[in-house]
């Protein structure tokens, strides 16, 4: 069977674009069957492109379910400098052939690393790159660990909500503002409810008295379509 030759991203384009296309608009990809088989090898050849360019750029560690991306850099034979600036701790600022400082970090065991790649020349250090990015990754996952995201929970009212379900609500609300989260309180109107919109400004006051100790009220009730809502923060946040 006769292989495809060589396809550059270039000839892919309009093959990529018609797929686009055709998902966008609900139409199944079988439709057009010389089409479907005819994308494989062009699918291929575009992930084969691209996978050196960001594995030479960037590397990824999940973290708390979470993506770390960290920046790699060019290290030994991956710079293309003909010369660089190497910079060394207590040492002049020199420049050199690129052989000639990948020379002097090899004999000393460490690694030729290019730190500044738009300087002219580019800069370069000789450090153990393996270490800096274990202690660069290690860094950042201590950051992750003491960033928390701020949400915004919501609870819902009903103008004629009992006292008891209205207790329920309102201890949610203070667990979530304890959690350090916000809190969205909205009360919903049916019908002709809407023309009575003290009922709901009525039980908002009454929230905001039992969750005055741990939070402030960060925006007035502001009628929404049927609904009235205002946001409650933690003290400290607003």
């Amino acid at each position: 069977m006769r292989r495809p030759g060589k396809i550059s991203l270039t000839s892919s384009a309009p093959v990529v674009i018609i797929l686009l296309l055709k998902i966008k608009q609900k139409q199944p990809l079988l439709t057009c069957g010389r089409l479907a088989h005819g994308f494989v090898p062009y699918i291929f050849r575009i992930f084969a492109y691209a996978r050196p360019f960001a594995a030479a750029f960037f590397t990824a560690d999940c973290v708390l379910g979470r993506w770390i991306i960290i920046k790699e850099l060019r290290i030994n034979e991956e710079i293309r400098a003909a010369e660089v600036r190497l910079v060394e701790d207590g040492e002049e600022n020199v420049i050199l052939p690129f052989r000639d400082a990948l020379a002097h970090a090899v004999q000393r065991g460490l690694d030729l690393v290019e730190i500044s790649p738009n300087a002219k020349p580019p800069v370069c250090r000789v450090m153990d790159y393996g270490k800096y990015r274990f202690e660069q990754l290690k860094r950042e996952k201590e950051a992750r660990k003491n960033q928390r995201i701020v949400q915004i929970k919501e609870v819902k009212f009903r103008p004629n909500i009992e006292d008891h379900d209205f207790d329920t609500k309102v201890k949610n609300a203070e667990r979530f503002l304890l959690d350090g989260d916000k809190v969205k309180a909205t009360i919903m109107f049916r019908g002709r409810e809407i023309t009575h919109p003290e009922l709901g400004r009525v039980l908002l006051e009454r929230m905001a008295e039992r969750v005055a100790e741990v939070a402030v009220q960060e925006r007035a009730p502001k009628v929404e379509g049927k609904n009235m809502t205002t946001i409650f923060a933690p003290k400290g946040n607003k």
